[in-house]
């Protein structure tokens, strides 16, 4: 499927024996059924998908449904953005103005930079992934034709799951049955992984982007909580509360375990059990439960 495959200057003790074969290494059924459990116990839709390096497919749990992206979209434009400049259409230097009529709810540094008038390309990509700044994200857009250019420039890399259709904030309205602004757990595994962990990009770029990846706070208490400290890992969340839906607590989250093992994408998106159009500690946890899970059967520990 692949066709061409910045402003921010008790687990550890486990064996990892096991991470190297990554999928052959634990029993996929287990896991299945306690990601199911999961879901069961907090109620609500749960979608993960797993995919080592090494791996074709990923495994999981609907993982072929869909979800609505929220932000996690941003580490995909991150990408998309330093492409376009490896491709001689951007520069990183490139000031990019805007005045406060750009300014969109939950823009902590383009808020902050408003009285310079600008920001430059790389400074809206890191901050897009890094703090997931929505007004970033949107001068972005604006530079490769909006969302649907953000669209066909995945089409092209061979995902034709992923769909972004509005600008922030609006994009976050994704009610049940919604196809605008969603993607599959599966999908954008394998989208990161290509983005992340493949050719896609450079050394270079691919290590800017992994570099902030890894700066990224904004997941701490969600995926990579549950990872050991000792290991790698970046992450991108995304997060919907709105009333009248279902709250989305997602994030797509790249580790590189200890003991050259393969590295893997982790893609997890949450829809609580009810339209409360709050923001629950309790709903954020269950994406720290998913990557606990995950460890422990990437190590054998169970």
């Amino acid at each position: 499927m692949n066709r061409r495959d910045f402003i921010y200057t008790g687990l550890a003790t486990l064996t990892l024996a096991g991470l190297t074969g990554c999928r052959g290494s634990f029993p996929e059924s287990q896991y299945l059924q306690r990601l199911s459990s999961l879901e069961r116990t907090h109620g609500g839709r749960l979608g993960v998908a797993f995919l080592s390096q090494n791996d074709i497919t990923p495994t999981g749990h609907r993982i072929n449904e869909r979800f609505g992206l929220c932000s996690t979209f941003k580490l995909a434009l991150a990408a998309v953005i330093l492409k376009e400049v490896e491709e001689q259409r951007l520069t990183l230097d490139t000031r990019v103005r805007y005045t406060a009529d750009d300014i969109v709810p939950y823009s902590p540094t383009t808020r902050r930079f408003l009285d310079q008038g600008f920001m430059t390309v790389g400074e809206l990509a890191e901050t897009a992934q890094r703090s997931s700044d929505n007004t970033a994200a949107n001068l972005l857009l604006g530079l490769i034709d909006g969302p649907a250019g953000f669209t066909r420039r995945l089409n092209d890399l061979g995902d034709d799951v992923t769909r972004l259709d509005r600008y922030e904030p609006d994009m976050n309205r994704v009610p049940a049955g919604e196809v605008r602004d969603t993607s599959t757990p599966a999908a954008m595994a394998q989208t990161t992984r290509r983005l992340v962990l493949g050719g896609y990009l450079s050394d270079n770029s691919r290590a800017m982007l992994q570099g902030w990846m890894e700066a990224t706070t904004t997941g701490r208490a969600r995926l990579r909580a549950g990872f050991p400290t000792t290991w790698r890992s970046g992450d991108k969340t995304g997060t919907g509360v709105a009333e009248s839906m279902a709250s989305k607590f997602n994030d797509v989250a790249v580790a590189w375990p200890d003991e050259g093992a393969a590295p893997f994408v982790l893609s997890v998106y949450y829809e609580s059990s009810a339209a409360h159009g709050v923001y629950r500690e309790e709903d954020q946890r269950v994406l720290r439960r998913v990557a606990d899970i995950t460890v422990a059967h990437l190590t054998q520990s169970v």
